[in-house]
């Protein structure tokens, strides 16, 4: 078992294959570590490995973000749920099955206005039902980062007030 990390750990996900979505998933970042977060952001992990293979970016990926996230912020803006994205979000629900009360969540960001304007139409602005549907019963989908960031500041106090009633074995 893994013991609780002594800071809020926030795993980014979104998709980064072009210059504006790796420049939008570093402004997050970077507004959420102003915040006091810690934030994993994959693109940013990319120079670790050489070359970049498959295996590396699942293990780096999964062993030094997912695994030790307490939460995941997913960007799930566009026509459909990058593909990755939906399954960092998967693996982070299947985590949070093992019960550790220091995985909070997972957030859906949605800035696209296109979502926001179906939403009054659509259930979720037309995001895919069933990853909607788990956004939701994880923590939620927030339509601004700012939204995001209050709903971190929640989690975070949570385990502030878990690391305060935690006893050390032996005591």
């Amino acid at each position: 078992m893994v013991d609780a990390p002594p800071a809020l750990k926030v795993y980014l996900a979104g998709p980064l294959f072009s210059q504006a979505e790796r420049s939008f998933l570093t402004s997050c970042a970077r507004t959420l570590r102003e915040a006091g977060f810690e934030c994993f952001v994959p693109h940013e992990q990319e120079k670790l490995l050489s070359p970049l293979t498959a295996q590396g970016v699942f293990a780096l990926d999964h062993d030094l973000g997912l695994a030790r996230a307490n939460a995941v912020v997913a960007w799930v803006d566009g026509p459909t749920v990058d593909d990755g994205t939906a399954c960092e979000i998967g693996i982070f629900w299947g985590l949070m099955q093992r019960g550790e009360p220091w995985r909070k969540g997972i957030l859906g960001l949605a800035t696209d206005d296109r979502l926001r304007r179906r939403n009054a139409a659509l259930e979720h602005g037309g995001l895919n039902l069933f990853v909607a549907g788990l956004i939701e019963r994880a923590g939620g989908l927030c339509w601004s980062l700012e939204e995001v960031r209050n709903r971190l500041l929640v989690w975070k106090g949570e385990l502030q007030g878990l690391a305060s009633t935690a006893t050390v074995p032996g005591e």
